[in-house]
């Protein structure tokens, strides 16, 4: 691919910043409100440490009341940026923009976010591109594909920056289960991935993890941490309903190649033990990590597993900072660090 091809940058590319959304609707967090805000401001606050943050709000009262928390906290606020829209929820993967570049140029993408083909409350969400894009500045494309609104979140794909994507049939190709796009073949979407993003190569895997609210999105299951290397989890517990699943996926890895028809590295995590809340199994995933300038964010979860994901990723990131970040309440919104970012690549 030349510098003539629009294309979706990888994630360890360098970024001017991290968009994220501080969560004003408790309804996605029933009773760990209070304590997911705070979750919130450590993640601003290491963040800020490396990079800028461009922050979502739901308002200017909510924007003072964020602006005193993060000065209590000693966070680096010249590094907060501010953008005032009401939104349905804070998982600016999924509905923030998709961020694009040929050379220097950069564009925004609206892939026309609609609660993951699941929730009715996403209207104020559909704005967030147009809003975002307009802060930065940038030029705003809807996604289309023969005419019609493309419909596909940040968190359904994984890409090296090469050509190569990553993302899962449960999630896309599922014909009855929070079906995005009808009637869409496999063709249609890797249409689509060549158009928008410059993917050539496509890597499809099977099933999500039990409890994804999205209904398969990869970055709970396999990222790339460069242009060669997959990191995937796997389930040691052989009676686990995740075992089968994930085997299958790293299956699929050993057998797939690159857009450059080299196989991939693979390195596998392992997965915390099961987190069940209120009757409810959460998608708790160490594969939901945040690449950002030389560091790296990794969702822990009180759990003994929490050092080996670490020390797993601090050996595959030898030139970040690599840093739990405690997800245990941010996990009861079935998402975590991931789901909750999208960088804004230079």
């Amino acid at each position: 691919m030349g510098e003539t091809t629009w294309r979706f940058p990888a994630e360890w590319e360098r970024q001017h910043g991290i968009l994220l959304c501080f969560p004003h609707n408790g309804n996605d967090w029933p009773g760990k409100y209070q304590a997911v805000q705070w979750a919130f401001v450590e993640i601003i606050k290491k963040i800020t440490t490396f990079e800028e943050v461009v922050l979502v709000v739901a308002s200017e009262k909510l924007q003072e009341k964020v602006g005193d928390i993060l000065e209590r906290a000693r966070v680096n606020t010249g590094r907060v940026s501010y953008v005032i829209h009401k939104t349905n929820r804070s998982w600016m993967r999924d509905s923030g923009p998709i961020i694009v570049k040929k050379g220097s140029e950069r564009k925004a993408l609206n892939f026309n976010f609609n609660g993951w083909a699941k929730y009715q409350n996403y209207l104020l969400d559909r704005h967030v591109p147009a809003k975002v894009a307009d802060f930065l500045n940038l030029p705003l494309e809807q996604a289309l594909f023969k005419g019609k609104p493309v419909v596909l979140e940040g968190g359904a794909i994984d890409v090296n920056g090469k050509g190569t994507l990553l993302t899962s049939e449960e999630c896309l190709l599922d014909p009855g289960v929070q079906v995005r796009n009808p009637a869409f073949s496999r063709g249609d979407y890797e249409a689509v991935f060549g158009e928008y993003l410059g993917v050539t190569n496509t890597i499809w895997l099977g099933e999500g993890i039990k409890g994804d609210d999205t209904h398969g999105h990869i970055d709970d299951l396999a990222r790339f941490i460069n242009e060669d290397t997959i990191v995937t989890v796997v389930e040691s517990d052989t009676t686990h309903e995740n075992f089968k699943t994930l085997q299958d996926n790293l299956s699929r890895l050993k057998n797939a190649v690159l857009e450059n028809a080299k196989k991939p590295n693979i390195i596998t995590l392992p997965m915390p033990k099961r987190i069940d809340f209120e009757g409810i199994t959460l998608p708790a995933s160490y594969a939901n990590f945040l690449i950002m300038n030389h560091a790296v964010l990794v969702p822990t979860f009180n759990d003994s597993r929490d050092r080996e994901a670490l020390n797993t990723l601090a050996n595959a990131f030898p030139d970040r900072e690599v840093t739990g970040i405690s997800a245990i309440d941010l996990i009861w919104g079935f998402g975590a660090l991931h789901c909750l970012s999208q960088q804004i690549p230079f």
